[in-house]
């Protein structure tokens, strides 16, 4: 951790010391999450295609509660949330991912790293129980892919990734929210680029009422 994320780090907490924690997914008062939100975040598993060979499973769908705690986790800094959310991502990967499968995160960019202090996904993995292969590294790093359509964040994210050597063996690669699928594409190219025998998709969340993927969910359990 450099400099930058340590003083993040510090501010972060000297905050939390002094203001009162509200819940990050209704806001009452004195409750970091209360039970109410916390049984929002129970898994529902759907798979949806986001190319012709790249399927995903997400645990939850990116809106509500959800939505407002991931955001919660990604951009204020609030990581003991982690633990709330990683047993929707467990279900997920249990539903999906082989047993003898590497895992590997998407991997944040260096400027999201200084700015947040640590890599999201990665913190959801460990807390999962998880660890993650790192396979996957940033060769160019791409612009922010808000506002973006389906086919600027492809061109976007394109030669974004490259891997290391992972012949013959199956992987996992793990994404906390995906919205049209480009960047677990690109993940999955660098990946077969690199040996991989197959790759499966997961990801925390899903957006349900993106446009762009290929027809309707399919809920695959809880």
């Amino acid at each position: 951790m450099d400099l930058t994320a340590v003083v993040a780090s510090s501010l972060r907490d000297a905050l939390a010391f002094w203001l009162p924690v509200a819940c990050a997914g209704c806001g009452e008062v004195d409750a970091d999450l209360c039970e109410g939100c916390r049984a929002a975040l129970a898994p529902r598993l759907e798979r949806r295609r986001v190319d012709a060979d790249v399927q995903v499973v997400a645990a939850l769908r990116f809106e509500g509660v959800a939505a407002r705690v991931i955001r919660a986790l990604k951009e204020e800094g609030r990581t003991p949330l982690a633990r709330a959310l990683a047993p929707a991502l467990d279900a997920a990967l249990r539903a999906s991912a082989p047993a003898d499968a590497l895992l590997t995160a998407v991997p944040s960019t260096r400027a999201a790293v200084r700015r947040r202090g640590y890599r999201p996904v990665e913190l959801l993995l460990r807390r999962a129980g998880r660890r993650d292969a790192r396979l996957l590294r940033v060769r160019r790093a791409p612009r922010d892919q808000r506002g973006l359509d389906r086919r600027a964040r492809r061109d976007n994210v394109d030669g974004a990734f490259v891997a290391r050597g992972v012949a013959g063996r199956a992987v996992v690669v793990v994404d906390d929210v995906v919205t049209t699928g480009a960047t677990l594409c690109e993940a999955a190219r660098a990946l077969r680029a690199a040996g991989a025998t197959s790759v499966v998709a997961v990801a925390l969340a899903h957006t349900p009422q993106r446009r762009g993927f290929a027809g309707e969910p399919e809920v695959i359990g809880t």
